[in-house]
C-alpha cells in the first residue's frame, strides 16, 4: 500500500480532475452552472469529504486493509462519476 499522503493526493487529484472535466464540459457547451453539472460536482465534493474522513480514521483495527478499501471505494466512485459525466457529454 502506498503512503497515506499518496492516497490523499490521489483522492484530491482524481476528484479534482472530474470537477475540472465538468467545468470544461460546461464551457464547451455554453451551459454554465447547469443542474446536471452541479449535481456531479456536489457528489464529487461529498465523496472527497467522506473518503478523507475514512483515511483520517485511526480507530480501525486493520489500518492497511482499511486504506485498501478506501482506495477501492475511490476507484468505484470515480468510475461512477465519470460515467455520469460521459452521459452529459453524449446528450
Amino acid at each position: 500500500m502506498a503512503s497515506i499522503r499518496d492516497l490523499k493526493r490521489d483522492i484530491n487529484n482524481v476528484l479534482g480532475d472530474i470537477i475540472e472535466a465538468v467545468y470544461i464540459w460546461e464551457i464547451s457547451t455554453n451551459t454554465s452552472n447547469s443542474k446536471e453539472g452541479d449535481k456531479i460536482i456536489d457528489e464529487a465534493i461529498a465523496t472527497f469529504d467522506a473518503l478523507i474522513e475514512k483515511v483520517n480514521d485511526k480507530k480501525v483495527d486493520n489500518r492497511s486493509a482499511h486504506l485498501k478499501e478506501v482506495n477501492k471505494e475511490l476507484e468505484s466512485k470515480a468510475q461512477s462519476l465519470v460515467e455520469k459525466l460521459n452521459k452529459l457529454s453524449a446528450a
